[in-house]
């Protein structure tokens, strides 16, 4: 599978020619691509190819995450982890066009923490030093509303150290390699909430959320509040490479294949 991104060539009911994005289940890395009508989204004239390539998937699994399941609300503190990533960028650049009133990113390397302040982090921290106090001394002592987890592994854990009462936690994956557990009863003592966001397993519980949260993004787009970063780009014929470098962790933001 891939997000893709392009001009429709047949079948569907958009016309040919229609700037679109889209997510494959298979064969993605191509100049052609089948896609399901489902998960494809016309564009609008202000998002450029190569960033709507990294679009679909990363920007509503943080739609989703934010929105929907974590209850953003205006005025709040997020907490993003691995924000250098195509998840955690999407998640920073999602969380102002809601309303969050800080915005705190979690990112080693200079380049994952320039992405991340480039995708509009208000604080920027690295994960090799004590960010839970930071976290704590930049929001008074009270800690973050919502984190944004696509880490898991210790960070899970050690986050909700750093949580405000009624918190909200958002497992999005375990790219530390490391599923975490946790003692319950850290949710009761201080009213937290564990939410699952899983963008490929929401698709079977509501088929319509794509297509809704496209709309209002790409509205976000054309009014000037959503800003997506473009990462690492690649040749098509580099796409190895790509998948390396993305495993290895070595790239920042959504890495991106470029067909011609």
């Amino acid at each position: 599978g891939a997000e893709v991104a392009g001009v429709v060539v047949e079948g569907g009911g958009l016309a040919p020619g229609t700037r679109v994005a889209a997510t494959t289940p298979y064969n993605g890395y191509a100049e052609l691509a089948l896609a399901p009508e489902q998960l494809v989204f016309p564009i609008p004239a202000a998002l450029p190819f190569d960033a709507a390539a990294g679009f679909v998937i990363n920007y509503q699994t943080a739609h989703l995450g934010l929105k929907r399941r974590g209850r953003l609300a205006p005025g709040e503190t997020v907490l993003v982890h691995g924000a250098g990533g195509g998840v955690g960028t999407a998640s920073i650049d999602v969380a102002q066009a809601l309303g969050a009133g800080l915005v705190i990113a979690v990112a080693g390397g200079a380049d994952k923490q320039d992405a991340a302040w480039a995708a509009g982090a208000d604080v920027v921290l690295s994960p090799q030093e004590d960010w839970k106090a930071a976290v704590r001394e930049h929001t008074g002592g009270r800690g973050a509303d919502v984190v944004v987890d696509p880490v898991g592994g210790d960070v899970l854990a050690e986050s909700l150290r750093c949580m405000a009462p009624e918190g909200r936690l958002l497992v999005v994956g375990f790219a530390s390699g490391h599923i975490p557990e946790i003692k319950v009863n850290r949710l009761l003592l201080r009213h937290h909430d564990l939410v699952g966001v899983n963008y490929g397993g929401m698709l079977g519980v509501d088929p319509d959320f794509p297509a809704a949260a496209a709309r209002e993004m790409f509205g976000w787009i054309e009014e000037g509040k959503l800003h997506p970063v473009v990462g690492t780009a690649f040749d098509l014929a580099d796409g190895a490479e790509a998948m390396r470098a993305f495993a290895e962790r070595r790239v920042a933001g959504k890495p991106v294949l470029l067909m011609r």
